[in-house]
C-alpha cells in the first residue's frame, strides 16, 4: 500500500530507545521545499506523513506523536520563515522531545549552521534523531559523526543542484535563447522567436515615445506630452484568462522609463542586468543602465525600434538629467546655469537667486564649501546673460531661413503624426464595435443573460466610437496637416526676427536655456582682480572658441580699475577751485562712470571727496557743538572708516548704530561714538569677506 513503511527488527529492538525517551513526545517533521512540489510530488508528502506510524511501531503511543507540517512550501536553506522548525528546536531545548523523526536529513535542514545547532541541542537534552536509514544518538561519537556528514552532504547537494541550474541558464542565455517576458511593443511566438507587435498602432506609439524624447530630452517631458495629447500606452496581459490581450492604459513615469532604458528596443538581447550577487544589493534591485555591468549582451538579436547608437545617446541624456548641472534645464531665469565655469579655479559656478528670484548672481563657491577658503568670483547674472544672449542671437541670425524651414517642417510633421494617432485609435474603436456586433449576433436568442451582457458591451463600444469620431472631426476642423500660406508667412517672420522671438513673453526661460545648451558647450568667466573688467571665453558646439570682454557692475567706486586715476582727477578739479556740482559735470563730460555704470552726480561726488579728506559745510557747523572726546560727525567718520556717508546714515536710520542728535546753527547733526562705528564696520567687513547675507545686528 502506498505510504506504508516497513520497520526492520533492528529498529524495533534497538537499545538506543529507553524509557526516558518513551516518556517524552516524538515529533515527525514534514517539509516540502516549494508549493509546486506539494502539488506535483504528493507521494513524497504522503511518505513523510506515514512516518508517524513508524514512530508508533517504535514504542510511542499515538497521542504522544506530534506531526509538525507548518513548513510545507518552505525552503530548508535557512530558518527564516520556518515556524515549524523553530517550534521543533524550542520543544527539544525544553526537554519535551524524546525522538525527532524526518524522512531524511535534508528535510530537517539544508544549512550546516541550523543542522549542527539542532544536533547540539539534541545532545544536551538527550533526544534521539531518526530517518529512513536508522536511529541515531547525538551523544555517541559515531552517530554524531555520521549525522554531521549527512548534514554536510545535504547542504552541498543544494549548492550542486543550484550550480547546475545556474550554469544551464547562463549557457542558454549566452546563445540568446533563454526566454523572458518581453516589454510592450514586442511579442514572443510559440516557437520562442521575438517579433515586434503586429498591431500598427502599438508600433506607432512606441516610435512616438522615442521621437518625443529626442525633442524634449527628459522623461517628464515625454510624460507631459502624452498626457496633454490624450495618448495611452499599449500593454499585453501577462496572465489570467485574457493573457496576451492588448490593453491601452494611461501613461505613467515608470512605463516611459522602461521604454527608454530597455536595450531590447535597440535590437539587443541582454541578460544579467540585475546585480543581485553584489554585497549590500537588495534581492531584486533595479536593472543596471550601465552596459559594462551586463553579463550578456548580443546586439542585432531581435527587431529594433531604434539604432544602438541612438540608444546609447538616450542613456547619456538620462544620466545627464540626474546630475545637478547637466541634462535638461531646470527652473529659474538664469541662462547659463550649468554652463558657466570659473576662469580662476576651473570649478563650475553656482547659480544664486536673491530677493525672491529677482537678483541673479553667478558665484564660484566650491573652494569655500570644500576647504573653507574665500569665495573665488562673483558676478551679476544679468550682465553675463545679456552679453551671452547677444552672442547667441548673432550666431543664429545667418541661419534664419533654415530655421524657418525646419520649424515649418516640424509643425507639419507633428500635425500629421497626431492625425495618424487619432485615425488609428478610431480604427481600433470601429473594430471593437464590429467584434461585439458579431458576438451579439452569434448568441442564441434564448440565452437572454448573455445577450444582455453582449448588448451592453456593444453599446459601450458604439459610444466610445462616436466620442472618438466627434473628437477626430473637431481636431481636424481646427487644424490641417499642411500649413497654410498665412501660417508659413508667420513662421518666416518669426524666424527672421530672432531677437523679438527671443524676448517674446511666450518664450520661456527653459526654452532659452535649451537653445543655449544646444549652441554652447561651456562659458569660462574671468574677472580682472575685483574690478569691473570681465572677460568670457565661449566654447561653441563643434569646438570653436571665441573671447569677449565687457564691463560688469560693481558695488563700490574703489573697485573700479581706474579708481586711482579718478581720485587724481577729482583732486585736480578741487585744486582748481571747483565745487562738487561742477566736478560732477566735468567728470560726466569726460565720460567717467561710477561703480554702477552711470554718470557721476553731486550726491556721488560729495562722499568721495569727504573720504579723500576735503572739508565740507558740515565740518564748520560741527565745530560749534560740544561733544565727547570719542564722538565724531558722520562726515568726519566716513573717511576715517573708509565708508560712504550714505551707509552711516542708513545704519543710523535702521537703529543699528547709536547716534546723538544735536542742533548746530542752521540744522541738526548726528554725533556718533567712533568705537561703536568701528565695531559695526568690522563686523560688516568680516561678513562681506565670507560673502554672507548682511543682516541687522541684535539690539
Amino acid at each position: 500500500m502506498s505510504g506504508q513503511i516497513v520497520v526492520t527488527r533492528a529498529e524495533l529492538g534497538t537499545s538506543k530507545i529507553v524509557g526516558r525517551h518513551l516518556d517524552r513526545m516524538a515529533i515527525v517533521y514534514v517539509r516540502q521545499s516549494t508549493l509546486q512540489q506539494i502539488e506535483h510530488h504528493r507521494e513524497s508528502t504522503q511518505v513523510q506523513y506515514a512516518l508517524a506510524e513508524r514512530v508508533c511501531l517504535l514504542g510511542w503511543p499515538r497521542p504522544k506523536v506530534v506531526v509538525i507540517d507548518d513548513d510545507l512550501g518552505r525552503s530548508g536553506a535557512s530558518t527564516e520563515g520556518r515556524l515549524g522548525f523553530q517550534r521543533l528546536v524550542a520543544e527539544v531545548g525544553l526537554g519535551h522531545v524524546g525522538l525527532v523523526m524526518g524522512f531524511e536529513v535534508s528535510r530537517l535542514a539544508r544549512s550546516c549552521r541550523d543542522w549542527y545547532q539542532l544536533l547540539e541541542i539534541c545532545a544536551l537534552s538527550g533526544t534521539l534523531i531518526a530517518d529512513s536509514d536508522g536511529i541515531y544518538d547525538p551523544t555517541l561519537y559515531n552517530d554524531r559523526l555520521l549525522l554531521g556528514l549527512k548534514g554536510t552532504m545535504s547542504e552541498a547537494e543544494l549548492h550542486i543542484m543550484r550550480a547546475r541550474l545556474d550554469h544551464g541558464r547562463w549557457h542558454k542565455a549566452s546563445r540568446g535563447d533563454l526566454g523572458f517576458a518581453v516589454p510592450r511593443g514586442y511579442l514572443r511566438r510559440p516557437s520562442g522567436e521575438v517579433t515586434v507587435d503586429p498591431d500598427e498602432r502599438v508600433r506607432d506609439m512606441i516610435d512616438r515615445v522615442f521621437e518625443v524624447f529626442e525633442r524634449r530630452r527628459s522623461v517628464h517631458g515625454v510624460l507631459r506630452y502624452l498626457v496633454a495629447h490624450n495618448m495611452d500606452l499599449p500593454d499585453r496581459q501577462r496572465a489570467g484568462v485574457n493573457k496576451g490581450e492588448l490593453a491601452w492604459r494611461p501613461p505613467h513615469r515608470g512605463a516611459v522609463i522602461n521604454v527608454l532604458t530597455n536595450p531590447i528596443y535597440a535590437g539587443a538581447y541582454v541578460y544579467g542586468r540585475r546585480l543581485a550577487d553584489r554585497p549590500g544589493v537588495p534581492a531584486r534591485p533595479s536593472p543596471s543602465r550601465n552596459a559594462a555591468d551586463w553579463k550578456i549582451l548580443i546586439k542585432d538579436r531581435v527587431p529594433a525600434y531604434i539604432s544602438w547608437e541612438k540608444f546609447e545617446e538616450n542613456q547619456r541624456q538620462l544620466r545627464a538629467n540626474q546630475a545637478k548641472h547637466g541634462g535638461t534645464p531646470r527652473g529659474g531665469p538664469s541662462l547659463l546655469a550649468g554652463l558657466l565655469v570659473c576662469g580662476r579655479c576651473g570649478y563650475r559656478m553656482a547659480t544664486c537667486y536673491r530677493t525672491n528670484g529677482y537678483d541673479l548672481r553667478y558665484q564660484c563657491s566650491r573652494g569655500n564649501v570644500s576647504r573653507g577658503a574665500r569665495y573665488c568670483q562673483s558676478v551679476s547674472g544679468a550682465a553675463v546673460d545679456t552679453i551671452v544672449a547677444s552672442l547667441i542671437l548673432q550666431a543664429l541670425q545667418p541661419s534664419a531661413i533654415e530655421v524657418s524651414l525646419a520649424m515649418a517642417e516640424d509643425l507639419e510633421l507633428e500635425r500629421s503624426r497626431e492625425r495618424r494617432q487619432r485615425a488609428l485609435k478610431l480604427e481600433q474603436a470601429a473594430y471593437e464595435v464590429e467584434r461585439f456586433e458579431r458576438q451579439f449576433n452569434a448568441v442564441e436568442p434564448e440565452n437572454r443573460l448573455v445577450a444582455r451582457t453582449l448588448e451592453k458591451r456593444w453599446e459601450a463600444a458604439l459610444a466610445e466610437h462616436d466620442r472618438l469620431a466627434a473628437e477626430n472631426t473637431r481636431e481636424d476642423s481646427r487644424t490641417s496637416p499642411a500649413l497654410s500660406a498665412d501660417e508659413r508667412e508667420a513662421v518666416r517672420r518669426l524666424a527672421e526676427d530672432i531677437p523679438a522671438l527671443w524676448q517674446a513673453p511666450t518664450t520661456t526661460a527653459t526654452e532659452r536655456k535649451q537653445i543655449a545648451r544646444l549652441m554652447l558647450e561651456r562659458v569660462v568667466l574671468s574677472v580682472a582682480g575685483g574690478s569691473e573688467n570681465t572677460s568670457i571665453e565661449c566654447t561653441w558646439a563643434g569646438g570653436h572658441t571665441t573671447r569677449h570682454s565687457f564691463i560688469r557692475p560693481v558695488r563700490w567706486t574703489s573697485q573700479l580699475a581706474r579708481n586711482a586715476e579718478l581720485k587724481e582727477r577729482i583732486a585736480e578739479l578741487a585744486a582748481a577751485g571747483l565745487r562738487p556740482p561742477a566736478i560732477a559735470r566735468q567728470l560726466s563730460a569726460e565720460h567717467w562712470l561710477s561703480a554702477n555704470g552711470t554718470l557721476f552726480t553731486e550726491a556721488k561726488i560729495r562722499p568721495m571727496m569727504a573720504r579723500m579728506g576735503y572739508p565740507s559745510r558740515s565740518l564748520a557747523v560741527s565745530r560749534e557743538v560740544e561733544r565727547e572726546p570719542d564722538e565724531m560727525t558722520v562726515t568726519e567718520l566716513a573717511p576715517a572708516l573708509d565708508l560712504p556717508v550714505g551707509t552711516l546714515y542708513s545704519w543710523i536710520r535702521k537703529e543699528w548704530l547709536p547716534a546723538r542728535r544735536v542742533n548746530a546753527s542752521f540744522r541738526d547733526i548726528f554725533l556718533i561714538r567712533k568705537s561703536d562705528a568701528e565695531k559695526l564696520a568690522a563686523k560688516r567687513r568680516r561678513v562681506a569677506r565670507q560673502s554672507q547675507k548682511w543682516t541687522a545686528p541684535a539690539p
